[in-house]
């Protein structure tokens, strides 16, 4: 009989491992097959079961027989990851590091501004018993309720794992490298006690969690929920790729996605320094990119606050206590309360935002707790292009209003995937003051964003729409194709707030290379700051 599927972190089939069942009736032995599936004759009753493979880490859990439907084995693969729990603090908050590794490995701790800077080491971490370091996942998925690292065999006062967040706010990095060499480093958002500076930066960290496959699902993966058996070859197996409509949202209901997992599309390279191109499929829409924006501030002499999305929604960030707020790259997913609150912080109280990115609160999440959160992506399926056919600008429109009724602009599917400059259209603004620029010029040619290179117009970019106040100046627009360029924009609300929007996803991976970028940038954050 079908006992279950043996699968790794990505949820992909593990065949051939070696499975040993003991329980009162005896001790059975069965092996996983070609899609991780594993049967076996038992006799009903409790059984302990442990699992072993190379390169994976073994392990022991009990089930019992028959099980109610296949039971779901996860196997983590040999190697080096690690993230903070919690991902987000305050100054003086302790958080957990959470390191999976197969050999001793050193720590010390980094803060990522306009150099990378050691804060201090850590120390060096191996066990008495073999393989100690290393962690164990849960069965079943995981994604929804969290990996839940460090649940066993931390219990000793003598093995803290604990860190106090530095006084200085910002992006703070954990270099984890083992005694072979190994190398892996992952992001702590670190925010101030109380505020510090008259800017406030957001980390798009709900995104991060939103494009985080680590478990297996993320928002593009098995959005929905797990199949029951374990992928064996992607292109066959998954909605994403089978689909003709390529409509991935078609579900009234989509499972949870727990923070507590290790991020790895947020790696940054020992040797990455940030003038170097951003290389690799997810690196530039996340921390590695949002690095460049906060270096550029540290270079340009402008102080900041830096905090995640979550606590913005959780209230620990408190809009009235700053002057300008700047969100960058791509901060696709918010909750209403922070959308709201953003509007009528600016609408009402003239707050001034920065919109350094592309595809920004295109799409609801709701969080059933802290470190919990759901997509409402609706089930009408698929993306911009999709909505917009019936009406509807993005996945926030689905539920509520436009995005670009504050932001000016929203995605839409032209242009995506590529990358180009802009061109001035309104060359007499005074955000090109000292730039040079005139109508009709191209500026923003020189941009680190490799997955899309081109220049700073790129990715995903956004245009303005019927939704946008009828008070918004178009500034430039990129030269991406068919008509698919990034629109900057600018509109001034009667309370005197006022909103700078640039549309594109590669955007801050021009700041610190692209003179004319790094000018209007300037000149914006100069004008909004008084």
């Amino acid at each position: 009989m079908l006992i279950g599927y043996v699968s790794d972190e990505r949820y992909v089939a593990v065949p051939e491992v070696l499975l040993e069942f003991e329980g009162e009736a005896g001790s059975f032995e069965a092996r996983s097959r070609a899609t991780g599936a594993v049967y076996a004759d038992l006799p009903s009753g409790k059984y302990s079961v442990t699992l072993y493979k190379p390169g994976y880490g073994f392990k022991t859990v009990p089930i019992e027989i028959p099980t109610k439907a296949p039971y779901p084995f996860r196997l983590l693969t040999d190697g080096l990851l690690g993230y903070m729990w919690p991902k987000w603090v305050q100054s003086g908050q302790p958080s957990e590091f959470r390191v999976h590794a197969v050999e001793a490995y050193k720590l010390s701790l980094w803060r990522y501004g306009w150099q990378k800077e050691m804060v201090r080491p850590i120390g060096w971490y191996d066990e008495h018993g073999p393989r100690a370091t290393m962690q164990i996942t849960p069965d079943g998925d995981y994604t929804q309720r969290g990996i839940q690292w460090n649940a066993q065999g931390y219990t000793s006062p003598t093995h803290k794992q604990y860190i106090t967040a530095p006084e200085r706010s910002g992006l703070y990095y954990l270099h984890a490298k083992t005694e072979s060499g190994v190398f892996f480093s992952f992001p702590w958002i670190v925010a101030p006690a109380k505020p510090s500076a008259d800017i406030a930066v957001l980390a798009s960290n709900i995104n991060w969690n939103a494009y985080n496959n680590f478990g297996g699902r993320s928002n593009y993966i098995h959005a929905e929920k797990f199949p029951p058996r374990p992928t064996v070859n992607a292109r066959f197996d998954l909605k994403r790729y089978t689909d003709p409509r390529h409509l991935l949202f078609t579900s009234k209901e989509y499972a949870p996605l727990s923070f507590d997992r290790p991020e790895p599309i947020n790696f940054i390279a020992e040797e990455d320094r940030i003038t170097d191109p951003i290389e690799g499929r997810s690196n530039c829409h996340v921390a590695p990119a949002e690095w460049r924006l906060l270096g550029w501030l540290e270079r340009e002499g402008y102080g900041y606050d830096f905090y995640a999305e979550t606590q913005f929604h959780s209230g620990v960030l408190n809009l009235d206590d700053y002057r300008v707020l700047i969100i960058s790259t791509h901060p696709e997913y918010w909750s209403a309360d922070m959308y709201y609150k953003l509007k009528s912080w600016v609408f009402e109280r003239g707050g001034k935002l920065m919109y350094l990115g592309g595809n920004g609160l295109n799409c609801e999440v709701v969080f059933t707790d802290e470190y919990t959160m759901v997509v409402r992506n609706g089930d009408k399926g698929g993306g911009f292009s999709h909505l917009q056919k019936l009406g509807l600008e993005s996945r926030f429109h689905l539920f509520h209003e436009s995005e670009a009724n504050l932001l000016g602009v929203t995605c839409s599917e032209t242009g995506i995937m590529t990358g180009a400059p802009y061109r001035v259209v309104d060359g007499a603004h005074g955000f090109f003051e000292g730039t040079g620029l005139k109508t009709g010029d191209i500026f923003g040619e020189k941009c680190l964003h490799m997955r899309c290179p081109g220049g700073a117009s790129g990715h995903e970019t956004d245009k303005m729409t019927e939704s946008s106040p009828k008070n918004t100046q178009l500034l430039a627009k990129g030269l991406n194709p068919d008509e698919g360029g990034a629109e900057i924009v600018y509109h001034r609300t009667e309370s005197g707030g006022e909103v700078f929007s640039v549309g594109s996803i590669n955007y801050p991976s021009s700041l610190p290379v692209d003179e004319s970028i790094s000018m209007i940038t300037k000149n914006v954050l100069d004008r909004f700051l008084g």
